[in-house]
Parts: C-alpha cells; structure tokens; sequence
C-alpha cells in the first residue's frame, strides 16, 4: 500500500561517524582510552626504571670485573718483555660469560669470553672489530681519563654490556658481560605488564559498561516518554496525554533528573493546551451544527418561495433570470449546510449503520448516475470477476463515491477518462480507486487536499466549484470505518484510494 506522505525512513548509523555514536558508547570509548594511555604510561615509566636499575647493576660487576682485569693484566710473567702478558680472564673472580680483551698499540692481541664450564672461547672477527673501535676512544687515545663509559653491543655471541680501561704500561683492556638476564628480565616485565593491563581493560571495560548502561538508564526513559509522544497525532481531535517521565528519572538536582522534570513540565503544559485546543473545537463544531441546522429552515423557505414565485408570477426576463440565481445559490447553500451537518455528525461519532455492502454493486450504480450527470467524460469500470463485500454503512460509502466521482467530475475538463475501480489488497482489504487523466493536483496542495475548506479551483482546470468538504467527508467516513483513503497525482493521472478493513 503506498502512502502519500509517509514518515520519513530512520537513517542509517555511520559507524565511522563518531556524532551518530550512542552516548555509552562514547563515554565507554573515553574510559578505555583513558586507561589506554594510564597503562602505557605506567608501563613506560615503570620500563625506564626497570632497565635504569638493572643497568647500574650491570654497571657495578662490570666495573669490579674490569678492575680485577686491569689489575691482573698489569702484572709481568717474566722480566724479559718480549713474552706476552698474562690473560685478563684468567683473573680470579671472573664468572661464565664475562669478555675480555687486550689491545696494544692497535693490534689485538687477545680477544675471548669464558664459557659455562670455565674455558675460553676466542670471538670472531667481526666481534675483534667492534672491540677495537671502542679501545680507540678519544678519551683513552689521549690519556685523559683511565676507562670509558660502559657502552652496549651486540656481537654474534650475545648482547654485552663492555667497557675499555688503559693501564700503565699503554694496553687497553677491554671487559665486557652478558646482558641477557637483563634483557630476559625487562622482557618479562613487558609481558607481565601487557597480560596485566588486557585483563584490567577487559574486567573495567565490562564493569564500566554495566555502571554507564545503570547511570544512563533514566535518560532511556527520558528518550523513550518523548519518541511516545512524538508518534501522537497531536494535530486535531482529543488527545489523551498521560505518559510522564517517572519519579525515579525526573529527580531535580541530578542533570538526567533535571531533563526528565522539564519534560514532565513541558508534556503537562502541552496537555493543558491540546485541553484548551479540544475544548474549543468542540465549541466551534456545535456552533456549526446549531447554525447549519437552523439554517435549514430558511433555506427551505427561500427555495419554497422562489418555487412558487416561478409558478404563480409572470416576471420579465430580468426577473426570471435574477429568481434563478437566488434558487441556485440557496441549492448551493443547502449543499454547504448539509456537508456541514454530515461532519458535525461524524465529528460527533455518531453509530454507523452496518451491514454487508456489495462495492462492485455500488460503484456500478454511483457511476451510472455520473454518467447522466456529466455525459461529456469518459466513464469507465474496473471490477473484479467476484464481487467484493465489506461490513459498512451503504449510505455513508455511497456519500464517498459520490464524492470522489464529483471532485474528478469537476475539477477536469470535457473528454476525460475517469476509471472506477474495485479490488481486494493482499492484505485482504477491499479497495476502491478512482482515477482520472486530468491535469493533476499540485504538490503543494496534496499535503493539505483533505483539510476542511480546501478548494482546488485555482489549481486544476474546471467549471464548477465546490465547498471544499467534499474530501473531508470522505476521510471523515473512511477513518469512521476503521479504513484510509490516499492521494497520488502527477500530471496526466490522479488516483484515489479508499482502504477499507476486510
């Protein structure tokens, strides 16, 4: 079933788009962020001071290991010097792993580490040259200072940690040792860290879900009171505003509270004015109705009188002529008088009369009498090969076709096709349509062409004009069976729809 002015789809959330986010999920987001950058910080600082106080350690054996090698390399074997000088790692105290090296002049003259069972082990030469660029430092080439400042390398036999010391007879001693219990233990620190910091943002993230999703569950409530009354037809009739935010989300002080108070004081003085707005509809429809059904009177009086002026006076050609134009014009009232009574009826919610009605019976009949009415148009039937029958009042849905037929009647030019017809939906309700070739209905128009009093005249091409409660009615008597009557038009074919339930 198409509709002539539907609501408007709900858009789709761009999740790339933070703005279409729910606002949990932001303040969800936020949180996990926040300890995001707490845990690196904590970790970083936590790294820092870990490796700073692991390296001193190192800094400490490493400068007692390169004394106790200076010292021992310092001491002659024989007194002769062409014999080489004794090996630093064969200093006492000298553990597993620890490097030593010595350098004279710019030759390396002994380059190896001890190994796990107490033997040494001579190093490669792509680690002989990494040694030899730190024995030729500026500082012990000159003389200034006796060592260098430790500094780190990774040689083909493991990370090490070396400093170089010169001692008095000119050679450089170089000492290193192994950084890998170092480096295992900031590794685990990292990996403790990391394990830590995931179980902590998961536990907090579920708990902080669970306390923001309990926080912000008032202004659901909020949200939800104000999309109810937003479906509310508020634009005509009586309306019966009783939803309010509850006590628990409308607690002034609190900034959810504060929302839901406003809105249960806004909601409270809307429903005083649709009150005001009700009761002044009703005033103006009992004055319509009292005024239209005293003026019947008159108006029955006025067409007796013309009636019988015609009938008893010989009156000139003027006269004549004048006499007719009262008695159309009080025809043209009695018609506005009688479309004002059948809605002040309606508005009233007067019982329908119903009974089974055959639509394919009645559309043949009201298409027939248009026929003799207006036998300058095209009249045609669309009709079902069984009839189509509905619980209705026959009465009020004759005043519909009579109505639909005379708008398209009246509001088209000679020569125009009018089709009439009758189907079942496949919601299995009963459909009338008419349609007709005409020049259409403007779109501003269409939004408004079932309000009271809206005349289309000025619009759509034709001779006669109208009351503009012609389609009022029609709604009026569609809505009263429970059905729905829609509009669509574009130049060159007007259709319109009644739904009735099945």
């Amino acid at each position: 079933m198409s509709t002539l002015a539907g609501a408007a789809p709900r858009p789709r959330r761009h999740w790339a788009d933070p703005n279409a986010w729910h606002l949990r999920t932001k303040l969800v987001l936020a949180t996990m962020l926040l300890l995001v950058a707490i845990c690196s910080v904590v970790g970083s600082v936590l790294y820092a001071s870990m490796d700073t106080f692991l390296t001193q350690q190192v800094d400490t054996q490493l400068f007692q290991a390169s004394h106790r090698a200076a010292e021992y390399g310092s001491i002659s074997q024989a007194p002769t010097g062409n014999q080489p000088r004794p090996d630093p790692l064969d200093a006492p105290g000298q553990g597993a792993g620890t490097l030593s090296a010595r350098l004279q002049g710019n030759t390396m003259v002994l380059a190896g580490l001890r190994s796990p069972e107490g033997k040494r082990v001579d190093l490669q030469h792509s680690d002989v040259a990494a040694l030899v660029s730190i024995a030729q430092s500026p500082e012990l080439q000159s003389g200034q200072q006796p060592a260098t400042v430790p500094v780190d390398r990774h040689l083909t036999v493991g990370h090490y940690r070396i400093m170089a010391t010169k001692t008095a007879s000119g050679d450089v001693i170089l000492t290193g040792l192994p950084l890998a219990a170092k480096d295992s233990a900031l590794e685990q620190l990292v990996l403790t860290t990391v394990i830590v910091s995931l179980g902590g943002l998961v536990l907090i993230g579920l708990v902080g879900t669970y306390i923001i999703r309990r926080t912000l569950q008032p202004l659901d409530q909020v949200s939800s009171v104000a999309a109810k009354v937003a479906q509310l037809p508020l634009d005509a009739g009586e309306v019966a505003l009783a939803m309010r935010v509850p006590p628990s989300a409308a607690h002034p002080g609190t900034e959810v509270g504060n929302v839901g108070h406003a809105l249960n004081r806004m909601l409270d003085n809307v429903s005083g004015a649709l009150h005001a707005r009700q009761e002044s509809e009703m005033k103006v429809r009992q004055f319509v109705a009292d005024a239209s059904h005293e003026l019947r009177t008159p108006l029955t009086a006025i067409r007796g009188y013309t009636d019988m002026l015609k009938m008893t006076e010989k009156l000139s050609p003027q006269g004549s002529e004048s006499l007719g134009r009262v008695e159309t014009q009080s025809l043209r009232m009695s018609r506005l008088v009688e479309d004002l009574l059948t809605l002040a009826r309606l508005d009233e919610g007067q019982p329908l009369k119903l009974a089974p009605v055959d639509l394919t019976q009645l559309v043949v009949e009201t298409v027939s009498d248009q026929k003799v009415i207006a036998p300058d148009h095209q009249w045609r039937l669309d009709l079902p090969e069984e009839p189509v029958e509905v619980k209705a009042d026959g009465a009020r849905l004759h005043q519909v076709m009579v109505n639909l037929l005379s708008n398209a009647r009246k509001h088209t030019d000679p020569g125009t096709t009018i089709t009439t017809g009758v189907s079942r939906s496949a919601t299995g309700e009963a459909v009338i349509t008419v349609t007709d070739t005409g020049p259409g209905v403007p779109p501003e128009l269409q939004k408004k062409v079932f309000a009271r009093f809206t005349r289309a005249d000025k619009a759509r091409t034709g001779t006669e004009g109208s009351t503009g409660l012609g389609l009022s009615i029609v709604q009026a008597i569609v809505d009263a069976h429970g059905g729905s009557v829609e509009l669509s038009s574009r130049p060159g074919r007007t259709e319109f729809a009644v739904y009735l339930p099945a």
